[in-house]
């Protein structure tokens, strides 16, 4: 997708580049998702997956290039508002959950609304609507010890859904699941699509990437190799 002249462009990368050393792990970058896009990037390991993530969650800076995401120029943030950005623009759901071993699927959830300063009553009140049409309210007081990995990812992505971010980041969330759990989280994913959240997974899993996206951006040596639509399947 031309980045060019699009208006509803969640996120827009426009000639990124990242230099680690002598390294170039993103080398020219362009890329545009709409909203209501669902995106898996896939690629070799090495190839930049994870750096340009990074990027647009706001966890790294460019060296050169722009990367916005819901109008904010990411790189341009200071390091308090690159925090309020990964608070209050995107969620962010990872392959090994990440979740806080001595809270309750409930407390983990409504964390992250809590640090943005929702009082504790309300981000629990959404935390609980949120485990409730994920299919796990009923394991609400757990510990995550005590869940299965994937009801563990699914407390991750209600936690990640907390601030109604504009964007879904999902890195590797199938690669620690077996198969019937990961069957699980996709069609969670596709739902949550569905309904109108902009999407991007980096994956290997070309199931996922096939199920859920309606675009898959191949990466090869920090650049964008190709890019193909494509008609889900059931």
């Amino acid at each position: 997708m031309s980045v060019e002249d699009s208006t509803k462009d969640v996120v827009r990368l426009v000639d990124v580049r990242k230099d680690y050393g002598e390294t170039a792990a993103l080398d020219g970058v362009s890329l545009g998702i709409r909203a209501g896009e669902a995106v898996a990037v896939m690629g070799p390991s090495g190839c930049g997956k994870s750096t340009l993530l990074n990027m647009i969650a706001g966890l790294d800076r460019p060296t050169s290039g722009s990367v916005v995401v819901h109008g904010e120029d990411v790189g341009g943030l200071s390091e308090k508002g690159l925090a309020l950005y990964r608070r209050r623009r995107i969620g962010m759901v990872f392959q090994f959950f990440n979740l806080i071993d001595d809270l309750s699927a409930l407390d983990n959830v409504a964390l992250s609304a809590q640090l943005t300063g929702t009082p504790a009553r309300q981000a629990r009140r959404r935390a609980l609507e949120l485990l409730d049409e994920l299919g796990i309210a009923g394991r609400r007081n757990a510990y995550p010890a005590r869940l299965s990995g994937g009801e563990r990812q699914r407390v991750a992505v209600a936690r990640a859904l907390m601030n109604r971010p504009a964007l879904l980041l999902a890195d590797e969330p199938t690669g620690a699941l077996d198969s019937r759990s990961g069957e699980q989280v996709m069609d969670l994913l596709l739902d949550l699509n569905q309904i109108g959240q902009t999407l991007l997974m980096v994956t290997h899993d070309e199931r996922l990437a096939q199920r859920c996206a309606g675009r898959i951006v191949e990466m090869s040596d920090g650049r964008v190799a190709a890019e193909h639509t494509l008609e889900r399947t059931a």
